[in-house]
């Protein structure tokens, strides 16, 4: 029996594949329980298409975000903070507030795609921004006393 895997199944398949197995097994587990459909041709089709589809949809969401990655990497962000004498902070700077900087200087950045050490102390680090899967960029904080 052929069927389309509609998630990922150990021993089996990804999603998406077009697999081979048993008919007990694919009547009796994988369509009762949504995890496949049968294989003929009009969802064949529909695969295709969809397949077709997803793969426009991600070249147009890497070149977005190779193009915001030439644009934001380099860039210095300052950052203003309490902080002591000694030049400690009082907390840590976190992905919010460097999420919001990247906004003032009009680059639009999910803060959960930035990754940085924990900053305790005024001076200059780095922060990765990741865009996509393989597309990051780089970005100077300038953390100042206020």
């Amino acid at each position: 029996m052929k069927v389309i895997l509609k998630e990922d199944i150990k021993h089996v398949g990804l999603k998406d594949d077009v697999v081979e197995v048993k008919n007990g097994y694919g009547r009796n587990f994988l369509i009762p329980q949504g995890k496949a459909k049968l294989a003929t041709d009009g969802a064949l089709k529909m695969l295709a298409e969809d397949v077709r589809q997803r793969e426009f949809k991600m070249d147009k969401l890497k070149k977005d975000a190779e193009a915001l990655a030439e644009k934001v990497n380099g860039t210095t962000v300052s950052i203003k903070t309490k902080a002591g004498a000694s030049g400690r902070i009082f907390g840590s700077i976190t992905t919010l507030q460097i999420a919001n900087a990247l906004k003032e200087k009009g680059f639009d950045v999910d803060r959960r795609k930035i990754v940085t050490d924990d900053i305790k102390e005024l001076g200059t680090f780095p922060a990765t921004v990741n865009l996509f899967k393989d597309i990051s960029a780089t970005v100077n904080l300038e953390v100042v006393a206020e």
